[in-house]
């Protein structure tokens, strides 16, 4: 079951798992999944999701959050290119959707009904499928 989450509350608070402050030589994608991380989800982008559900982090509850965009929109894009968010998506590890199957199965609908993929995002889709 897909639970209801408080949009106005940060991955941090939500999760109850406070990190400790980024170490200060830290890469710029290590110091912004951080910050990311307390910011409230209701006001994460495209592109924020798609960097921190591509570095597993938050997938419990931003998982469900990126379907209900995919949905809308099964390409959409934040910062790299078209249909990132939904690469980020299909190649989360097959242990992510066996614990959530009812997550599984919508993204299973949406990238049925897709035709005319970008080659690379075909086969993420097909590998997905073939789970």
């Amino acid at each position: 079951m897909t639970r209801l989450v408080e949009r106005d509350c940060s991955l941090e608070a939500l999760e109850r798992d406070p990190w400790p402050a980024p170490p200060t030589d830290a890469s710029r994608l290590v110091a912004m999944v951080h910050a990311l991380r307390s910011r409230p989800i209701g006001e994460l982008t495209v592109e924020d999701m798609r960097l921190l559900i591509g570095q597993d982090v938050g997938l419990a509850l931003l998982l469900p959050l990126a379907l209900e965009v995919l949905r809308d929109d099964p390409m959409t894009e934040g910062d790299m290119y078209e249909g990132d968010l939904l690469s980020a998506v299909l190649t989360r590890s097959p242990a992510v959707w066996k614990e959530r199957p009812e997550l599984g199965q919508k993204l299973g609908v949406i990238v049925s009904e897709l035709t005319d993929l970008p080659p690379s995002l075909n086969q993420e889709v097909a590998r997905f499928l073939a789970r």
